[in-house]
Order: C-alpha cells, then structure tokens, then sequence
C-alpha cells in the first residue's frame, strides 16, 4: 500500500518540479531498494499523465563494486554504450537516493573516483542531465537516515516529509526581496566562527530554488566572481565520494584554496587535485528551508538548512556561469555566519535582520 505522503510526493515531483507533459520520456532512477513506494507511485502518476517511464533500479552495494573496480576504459565504455544515448532521449530526469549507507563507496580510491566522475559522471549528468533535461533529485527516509540526523525514526520521517512539503508559493514570494536585493549587489562578506571571507557577485545571475530540482528545496544561488574570492571558511559535516569529514577549514586567495585543514586531510587533498578547477568556487547559495534546522551528512538537505550558505568547490552551473571547470561539485556548508551585502549587515548569525527580509525566517515561514 502506497502511503499518501509518497502520492502527495510524486504529485508535487511531476506537477510543480519538473512539469511534466503528454508524451514526455522520463528517466526514473532509484538507487536502493528502500524507496520502491515512491518510484510505483511516480510510475503510476507518469503513466496517467500519458508520459512515458523508464525505469533503472540500482543496487548500492553492486554500484559500490562498479565504481571500486572501474576505470577510465570502463566508464567511457558505460556512458557511450549505454547511458549517454538513453539520457539524450529523455525530456526527464527524477532521481531518488535511497541507499541506506551514505559511506558506500568510502573505501573507492583517487584513481576510482576520477575515472567515475570524469568519464561517467561529467558526461552523462553534468553535461547532458542537468543542461538538456527537467530533472529533480531527492533522498528517501530510512532509519539509517534518521540516524544520521540524531533522531528516532518516526520522528525523523514526519521531519523529512514536513521539509519535502513546504509552501514552496510561499518561500518563492519570501525569497523576491533578497534576490532583488542580491542582484544590486557587488561584495559579499560572511563573517563568524572561523570564517572570515569576501567575493564579489557583481553582474552574476542569480536564480531561486522552490522545488524544481530538488526536494526538499529552498534556496538562493549564483557563482561568484572567480578570482575574487579571498579569506578563510569553517563548514559543517559533510560526506563526500563517501568520505565522512567532520569540519572543513579553506584558505582562498584570489579564488584559490591555498591551504587547507579538516577532518580526514588526506581524503580533502585527493578530492582539491582533482583537477585545477576543483580549488576554486563554482556556486554560492543561501539556503532558507524552514524546516531544517542541522546538518546530517547529507547535501541535498543540508544545503537548504535555514540561517546557512554554500560556497561550493568545482564545476558551475550553465544557468549561473562563472567559467569554473571541474569533475567534481562539492556544496560545503558554512551555518550562521553574518552576511553583509555590500557593507549592510542583512543577516545577523541565522535570522534576517532587515524588514524586507524578515519573511523568510522560519518563524515567518510556518506561519
């Protein structure tokens, strides 16, 4: 039996995040077998919408073994033969995350992951999903999640599917005044517990987020200006290429992280030589979900954390260009540091402090 939260799901992924028309291909990929009720339900709803699914069901584990083994030959081989024609096809793409072991391929080597990401990744996904089709990407509930996010499993699935649901009319409307704002503005500063850094995002574009390629969703983002990044940035946890780092510490000159510290040194330093671009800044974000509240090792929640922004290592986005190149797009995450736009303090730790942009704190936002 399929819950209704998965069906008010699927609705809002093909209706409001992704439009989806008569006639349309979709791709439906679901990495682990955790979120089976919500692939049935997006393939029921795709289908009475006369769109037309394709599904991929893939195992962690078995992916695990695919990345660990493969190499440049293999994945070439993956992306010309298969995924790359398919891909070109679809007008669609819905990703659903549902691996219950966010450290799956922790143990996946440099050589692995550069092969994976540069002759698979970049080519089918950065390159072709996210420039040629509508695509959404979620995670799935599990208590393997729940406890990543320190909290009982009831609990943390009436938290996941609250902030997969907000009011995104709501949020779009809160967010017009920053973006107004954002687009005047020339300097940003962030300043607070060990974070000290400026960047200019003059002329950049800015686009807001209220669910049209992720869920959950709320944020604000642009890339800065490339070279002008210059100070010093404490993040939050994060996981990335399965690798766990409990805090991250950069030091930029001239839009190039020149030093470094965190958690796992080793790990950090293979993923910052990747390539030349993956030591400098290809998105900047504000993330204003009301709902989320901490961080738990998982990206497309903890970027949307309200009172937060993302300054991100690689590649930028072709909607919000600021000419960075990379295989790699790490959005790390800096919580509560105070935000002056141009010299005007406009948001004071995690709460907007002038009138205009009182409405988005969470306090504005659930009422």
């Amino acid at each position: 039996m399929i819950s209704q939260h998965d069906q008010d799901l699927a609705t809002l992924i093909l209706e409001h995040s992704t439009q989806l028309k008569k006639g349309e291909n979709v791709m439906v990929q679901l990495i682990g077998l955790n979120g089976i009720d919500l692939l049935r339900a997006l393939v029921q709803q795709i289908r009475d919408k006369e769109g037309h699914p394709f599904v991929q069901i893939e195992d962690a584990e078995t992916q695990r073994i695919l990345i660990e083994n493969g190499n440049e030959e293999f994945w070439k081989n993956q992306a010309k033969v298969d995924q790359l024609p398919l891909m070109e096809q679809m007008d669609v793409f819905i990703g659903i995350r549902a691996s219950e072991n966010i450290y799956e391929n922790s143990q996946a080597d440099k050589a692995a992951n550069k092969a994976y990401s540069e002759h698979f990744l970049h080519l089918v996904h950065f390159e072709e999903r996210v420039n040629n089709t509508k695509w959404c990407i979620m995670r799935y509930p599990s208590p393997a999640f729940a406890m990543n996010a320190k909290l009982p499993t009831s609990e943390f699935t009436k938290f996941y599917y609250d902030a997969c649901l907000v009011d995104y009319a709501k949020l779009k409307k809160a967010m017009e005044p920053l973006e107004a704002r954002l687009r005047k503005t020339d300097v940003i500063h962030l300043k607070g517990d060990g974070t000290d850094i400026t960047f200019s995002v003059k002329g950049q574009n800015w686009v807001p987020c209220f669910g049209s390629h992720n869920i959950p969703d709320g944020e604000l983002f642009t890339s800065p200006v490339r070279d002008s990044v210059n100070g010093h940035i404490t993040y939050a946890p994060s996981v990335y290429q399965g690798k766990p780092f409990e805090f991250v510490k950069l030091v930029v000159e001239n839009g190039v992280v020149v030093d470094f510290d965190s958690s796992n040194n080793e790990a950090l330093k293979d993923i910052l030589d990747t390539d030349e671009g993956a030591r400098r800044f290809g998105e900047f974000s504000f993330g204003t979900n009301p709902v989320i509240e901490k961080p738990m090792y998982d990206i497309l929640f903890d970027e949307k954390i309200y009172g937060s922004n993302h300054l991100t290592l690689g590649k930028d986005y072709e909607i919000a260009p600021n000419g960075n190149s990379s295989n790699i797009h790490w959005d790390l995450v800096c919580i509560g540091a105070d935000v002056y736009l141009d010299g005007e303090l406009i948001r004071k730790g995690r709460e907007f402090v002038v009138d205009d942009l009182k409405g988005l704190n969470p306090g504005k936002l659930l009422n």
